[in-house]
């Protein structure tokens, strides 16, 4: 009987069917088959401030001129898109007219291109759609071409938006802008530096590590979020080493991938709460944050998730034992030592926390949506510690 899930009989799971994925070198190439699949012949491309530079946003464009499909642009996304910028980009697409969304970029990119997918369709504003949990019609359809393995954000209709009126992060999406269409090229990550690298591998393992630990752990996020697991933890040293390194790109951009199916199944965990209050008292790299309270919150959880860890122990080849809790150990120790080896794990006064936050981070962690599917409760005095500690 498998730990994590518990006995069968009595599960019941509704899964939604996935988005069609076009995974392999020059994927990219079949952008204007993706756009007929999802019923349209224009594109309105959503994607940030730094995509042009790379090269990437220019090949994109010549791709969709060639096939003739008519194309507006919003380039505007920032690191951290807020609901002021999804307003501003709904406002462009609403004046170009249907169109399937195209969004090109990290998953900044991707969960904006949600958001104004979603109000492109509908009245209103961002904020209208961050408490509401059903819009009145459905959104365009999302093409998404991500460029970075890391959020899987791809693989679900929800995006992390910050909400400057409330200073919080709120979740804006609907089941009808999940990416119907996923292009995962390994060549566009190619060259991706390597911090950028390191931080987005960081946020795909965590995702992996979360829904494995997860209350809504189920045997398909499971199976997806043990070999995401596996993809990363082999790859990542790698790409980081050498970002020319394509076997270790493809590992990585389908680990992540794998990721974010484990996580729009089973959802995440604490260490996600935590991460998105800190990256809103901040700005800090979501990855980075995510990788300076992984290996403390994990091993204040082992006593109750010692399966899902020893199986992370497992995934990355780790040498095991039928001692559940000394595996569940062994691989804190390997998280921990992998984040160092990629120079992603950095003390949170580095990510620009200080002594005056730790109170609100604490509180805004623990009222996080994320925050209620990890595996026990935490009180707001331990999470302070977590904090102080990873200072």
């Amino acid at each position: 009987m498998n730990e994590l899930v518990g006995p069968l009989s009595g599960t019941a799971l509704s899964i939604e069917p996935h988005a069609h994925v076009d995974f392999g070198a020059a994927a990219v190439d079949h952008l204007p088959q993706a756009i007929a699949y999802v019923g349209h012949q224009r594109a309105f491309v959503v994607t940030d401030r730094g995509m042009r530079a790379t090269g990437i946003l220019d090949q994109v464009l010549r791709i969709l001129e060639s096939a003739g499909i008519e194309t507006a642009l919003y380039e505007g996304v920032e690191s951290n898109p807020t609901t002021r910028t999804i307003d501003d980009a709904t406002a462009q697409v609403r004046r170009f007219g249907a169109a399937a969304v195209v969004a090109v970029g990290g998953g900044s990119a991707l969960d904006a291109a949600k958001g104004i997918a979603l109000l492109a369709a509908n009245r209103g504003v961002a904020r209208d759609y961050a408490y509401t949990a059903e819009p009145p019609f459905p959104g365009l359809p999302i093409v998404a071409v991500p460029t970075t393995a890391g959020t899987g954000a791809e693989t679900n209709g929800f995006g992390v938006i910050e909400d400057p009126v409330a200073r919080c992060k709120v979740y804006i999406g609907h089941a009808s802008v999940r990416p119907r269409y996923a292009i995962l090229d390994p060549e566009l990550t190619v060259g991706l530096p390597a911090k950028v690298t390191a931080a987005t591998g960081m946020d795909a393992l965590t995702h992996g590590i979360e829904s494995l630990a997860s209350k809504g752990a189920n045997p398909l996020s499971v199976a997806y979020a043990t070999e995401a697991i596996r993809l990363v933890s082999s790859s990542l040293v790698t790409a980081v080493a050498d970002g020319s390194d394509l076997d270790a790109r493809s590992r990585l951009i389908m680990g992540s991938h794998l990721a974010g199916l484990a996580l729009t199944l089973s959802g995440l965990g604490l260490v996600h709460g935590i991460a998105h209050t800190i990256t809103n008292h901040t700005g800090a790299v979501h990855g980075l944050a995510l990788t300076a309270v992984l290996d403390e919150v994990m091993r204040r959880s082992v006593d109750v998730a010692g399966s899902p860890y020893s199986l992370v122990a497992q995934a990355m080849a780790l040498p095991t034992s039928a001692d559940t809790r000394s595996n569940a150990r062994s691989a804190i120790t390997a998280v921990r030592d992998l984040a160092d080896d990629v120079k992603a794990r950095l003390p949170l006064r580095d990510l620009g926390v200080d002594d005056t936050m730790i109170a609100s981070i604490a509180r805004g962690a623990l009222e996080d949506v994320v925050s209620g599917n990890h595996p026990r409760l935490f009180a707001q005095a331990e999470i302070e510690e977590i904090l102080t500690v990873s200072l």
